[in-house]
């Protein structure tokens, strides 16, 4: 089975997330899609994050109705900060018979040449990548790699830190979550602060 990780804080998961998630489970080559939510990306601050398994539920919730689209929490049981190449690692011990590629924006792979031991990645996983609006993918030095599959999926410029600053200013931000996320979100009052 080819697996697609999908790894996020989802600080909250929203409806591009999903869009995302969905297009790749429906119109590519993989037969799923693992949501990864990351305990601490180390290029963010940890205070701003929820709590983890609050986020995994979040994810769990927003993926009920999506058979092909699987919640994973394997990086809570790795050490941190948690980097990449070691939870691939880690996945393909624990799993011999998948097969592993990464979900990523075009931002992203901008940047893959900063990551740990981005070329041992590259060496032995395929990576799926999104659009982002105002990125110029012939200018992205990896483009032509022949792991690097650039996919023409939707653009969707929502981010969880609009929808964070939403709640904090008492907007009406129902329509960037998915309904099961917005009632959780709104019942425990979270983000208020």
């Amino acid at each position: 089975m080819k697996i697609g990780l999908y790894f996020g804080t989802f600080n909250p998961v929203h409806i591009g997330h999903l869009i995302i998630a969905n297009h790749m489970a429906e119109y590519s080559d993989l037969d799923q899609i693992w949501m990864v939510v990351t305990p601490h990306n180390p290029l963010k601050k940890k205070d701003t994050l929820l709590d983890d398994y609050t986020r995994l539920n979040l994810v769990s919730l927003a993926t009920e109705d999506y058979p092909k689209i699987k919640v994973s929490d394997i990086e809570f049981k790795l050490p941190q900060p948690n980097y990449t190449v070691n939870t691939l690692s880690h996945l393909q011990d624990k799993y011999p018979n998948h097969e592993f590629a990464l979900i990523m924006g075009e931002d992203n792979l901008r940047s893959l040449h900063k990551w740990k031991n981005f070329e041992i990645i590259l060496e032995n996983h395929d990576l799926y990548v999104y659009p982002r609006i105002s990125m110029e993918a012939e200018n992205i030095e990896l483009k032509d790699h022949s792991r690097i599959h650039l996919i023409n999926a939707p653009v969707v410029e929502i981010s969880s830190t609009f929808i964070r600053n939403s709640i904090k200013n008492k907007k009406n931000f129902r329509p960037l979550v998915p309904h099961r996320v917005w009632e959780y979100i709104d019942h425990n009052n979270l983000y208020k602060k």
